[in-house]
């Protein structure tokens, strides 16, 4: 058995549907000269968000880690040093077991990665370099002290959300050129997809940002560049922007040609228009306590997609459809 096939089984099975929930959806779907690199990605990304998000471990501690672990990404050997830091340091704070075993196996996932060929590798060492620089950021501009700080600018807010999801775009249909160049309509040039990818991955973090603006803003950050009590007018703003991104993942999947990838690419795009739907339909009080799409909704959305993967008109149907 290879090293890639053990270590998918590894932790590309229960560990990662633990920690990509909803997301793993996708993940499961997509082909297979994609799913090990893209699943990969996910879970070495995840370890940079739980390092970044560990609030009562000190703040220069953890910008040291990311450091270390993009370093290790890029090569480096020492891996044993900030995995037994992780374990010592990190996992006991772990509230939710899923993100503690991502913390355990953290030296696995380096191994992982190691196995990777030339054009994947690159492409994963890539996208989380960015990911690291959005997660060390966000730990310099929201320090855990208590106070409620806003970005300074909507470029400070387009970045943030190109570092952290935007790029996945690029990086996905960057790794869906190299590995399995059919699935993209020859008609559309790789960089116009990218585009695309990457507007569709700002407006899903978007989505983030918006949905979970009453936690954030309670915990002392608000991604949204404004004074305080100009929150609710800017999220309506950037609401309207979000849905312009998502418009862009909506060309972006009808361009995509092979079937599983697809239904894999519009998951996100589906899951994520419905829950814009929702907010716009809701009143602000209760977008302050957090905005959820239902399981029944998203077994509906699951079986809905399978039939509209089959041409484009029938995806953007279904997508206005759940605009709505």
């Amino acid at each position: 058995m290879s090293d890639e096939s053990h270590h998918e089984r590894e932790l590309g099975g229960q560990l990662l549907a633990a920690v990509s929930r909803s997301f793993y959806l996708t993940l499961k779907a997509l082909p297979k000269e994609l799913r090990e690199p893209i699943s990969l990605a996910y879970l070495l990304a995840r370890t940079a968000d739980t390092i970044a998000d560990t609030a009562s471990v000190n703040a220069e501690v953890r910008l040291d880690c990311l450091e270390r672990y993009r370093a290790l990404v890029r090569g480096d050997s020492a891996v044993e040093s900030l995995a037994s830091t992780l374990r010592e340091q990190f996992c006991p704070r772990q509230e939710d077991d899923a993100e503690r075993r991502l913390m355990e196996k953290f030296a696995d996932g380096i191994a992982w990665l190691r196995t990777m060929q030339p054009a994947p590798l690159a492409a994963i060492q890539s996208v989380l370099e960015h990911i690291i620089d959005g997660q060390r950021l966000d730990i310099r501009r929201f320090p855990s002290d208590g106070q409620l700080r806003s970005l300074a600018s909507a470029e400070e807010l387009d970045q943030y959300t190109w570092l952290v999801a935007g790029c996945v775009g690029e990086f996905w249909t960057q790794l869906c050129a190299s590995e399995l160049p059919s699935s993209l309509d020859p008609a559309v040039s790789v960089a116009q997809m990218q585009e695309w990818g990457a507007r569709m991955g700002k407006g899903l973090q978007l989505i983030n940002i918006l949905r979970d603006i009453g936690e954030d803003t309670r915990d002392g950050r608000c991604y949204l560049p404004c004074k305080p009590d100009e929150i609710q007018t800017e999220w309506r703003k950037w609401l309207q922007t979000c849905t312009e991104h998502l418009e862009c993942g909506l060309r972006y999947v009808q361009h995509v040609t092979h079937g599983k990838l697809r239904y894999a690419t519009a998951l996100p795009l589906l899951l994520g228009i419905q829950t814009v739907a929702k907010m716009r339909a809701t009143s602000w009080d209760k977008v302050q306590q957090g905005i959820k799409i239902s399981r029944l909704d998203v077994a509906s959305i699951l079986a809905q997609a399978a039939m509209a993967c089959r041409s484009s008109e029938a995806m953007e149907k279904l997508y206005r459809k759940l605009a709505v």
